[in-house]
């Protein structure tokens, strides 16, 4: 065998695994190797997804003979056509991919390629599990306590039958050649009398149809990550606001079971803002809320807390009327405000001020949530974010939905007060979801 022929197989194996990494990242071939089951059109696209790199591949050597001896790998395209997508994925990408060398005047090609594309779709079928599609390798373990094992017996049966099928089809390819000398174009190392060439050729096939499988079970189990990733997320982000609405709720209803005994009738206006509160809270299943509808809870929130307090509780709002579309994470300001009257305020003789701020500035939303109350010592404060439940819970779900993109910091000196502020992206309503819906005439 001659190192020319090796480095033209090497380079063979190579090309075969760029264009398997090119076509990984498009998004709508990544959406297809996600899927098990596929409609007919899904099929389709997929074949012709294999027809742009593997006929492309084809449609090089036609174009540039000289220069073949590494490039056209539609025989190992229709293979994998048929491992991935099926017997209709497998014959449509064979008959497409052999479309520039049936135009040079190979006409066995065709037959050939759809063949072994219905040959890659039985494989898919005879696998075990879906999941052994792509874990095949030429390399695999002879253990005696795993040949033992019913599930490697017919996986190791699998992986023999791929390796086969590679064999057989390149074996194919050289007897069609054989019968028509004008039905496959044969690259010079299939026609070379060594038998280490031929060999070395047979296992650059099964490396063409092995790195494939490879980098395209990476994308999905990438892709796979990214699902599970965003599903602990909204998972978590569930959990958290879950402790936020009970711990909420617990003290509003010890205000309102005060209040019926000395004021029924502010008792019934707080049980109608309560149900206000509830309502929201029951019909809101977003992460994410306008500003104003945050601030309208604040303002039913502060209301009970008001009548629970009397004089001593006053609330200010500063709030930039461009702010009041943006979006912001929901029940963010009321643990805040919450912490503000009971570590803040409720101990002070003659209470206090909550002022709540809201202004745009570079491009940021910030939010302002600041009292006149106690303050709260230094060495609490710096463990404030790990031990204060509201605080650490507003921390973890912004954590949660802005990753790093946001800031978080709170300001308090005893006796003076507690400032506590947000910064999070400038992120505004569409414009659709905030129209109102004009009055039918």
């Amino acid at each position: 065998m001659e190192p020319q022929q090796l480095l033209t197989l090497l380079l063979r194996v190579a090309v075969a695994a760029s264009l398997a990494s090119i076509l990984s990242r498009f998004s709508a071939f990544q959406l297809m190797l996600m899927r098990e089951d596929r409609t007919l059109v899904q099929r389709v696209k997929l074949a012709l997804m294999f027809l742009a790199f593997y006929g492309g591949s084809v449609l090089f050597r036609v174009l540039n003979p000289a220069k073949y001896d590494a490039v056209d790998l539609g025989l190992e395209g229709s293979l994998l056509a048929g491992m991935v997508g099926g017997y209709v994925t497998g014959l449509f990408s064979g008959i497409l991919i052999s479309i520039p060398a049936v135009a040079n005047g190979e006409l066995m090609t065709m037959l050939l390629f759809a063949g072994v594309g219905v040959l890659g779709g039985l494989l898919r079928d005879l696998a075990p599990e879906k999941e052994d599609i792509w874990r095949f390798s030429p390399i695999f373990s002879l253990n005696p306590r795993r040949l033992r094992q019913r599930t490697y017996q017919l996986r190791l049966l699998f992986q023999l039958g791929c390796l086969f099928s590679i064999f057989f089809s390149g074996l194919l390819r050289v007897e069609v050649s054989h019968l028509r000398k004008d039905g496959v174009f044969l690259s010079p190392i299939w026609t070379d009398p060594s038998w280490p060439a031929v060999l070395a050729a047979y296992v650059s096939s099964i490396f063409a149809v092995m790195l494939p499988l490879k980098i395209w079970n990476n994308t999905r189990n990438e892709k796979k990550l990214e699902a599970q990733q965003l599903r602990l997320n909204e998972a978590r982000l569930a959990a958290l606001t879950s402790q936020i609405n009970p711990h909420f709720l617990f003290n509003t209803l010890n205000s309102v079971s005060s209040l019926i005994r000395t004021n029924p009738e502010q008792a019934r206006g707080v049980v109608y803002r309560l149900s206000s509160i509830l309502r929201r809270l029951l019909r809101n299943t977003d992460n994410l809320t306008p500003l104003r509808d945050e601030l309208a809870f604040i303002d039913n929130y502060m209301s009970i807390e008001m009548v629970r307090f009397g004089e001593k509780l006053r609330f200010v709002k500063e709030i930039d009327p461009e702010t009041l579309d943006r979006m912001v994470p929901s029940m963010l300001l009321q643990p805040l405000i919450e912490n503000s009257i009971r570590h803040g305020l409720a101990t002070k003789v003659d209470g206090g001020l909550i002022r709540v701020r809201s202004y745009l500035a570079d491009g940021r939303l910030h939010l302002v949530v600041e009292d006149d109350g106690v303050g709260i010592p230094e060495a609490r404060l710096a463990t404030l974010f790990e031990q204060g439940i509201g605080v650490s819970n507003v921390n973890e779900r912004m954590k949660v939905l802005y990753g790093p993109d946001y800031r978080m910091w709170i300001d308090s000196k005893p006796g003076e007060g507690t400032r506590t502020g947000i910064e999070i992206p400038d992120v505004q309503v569409v414009s659709e979801v905030i129209q109102e819906v004009p009055a039918a005439t």
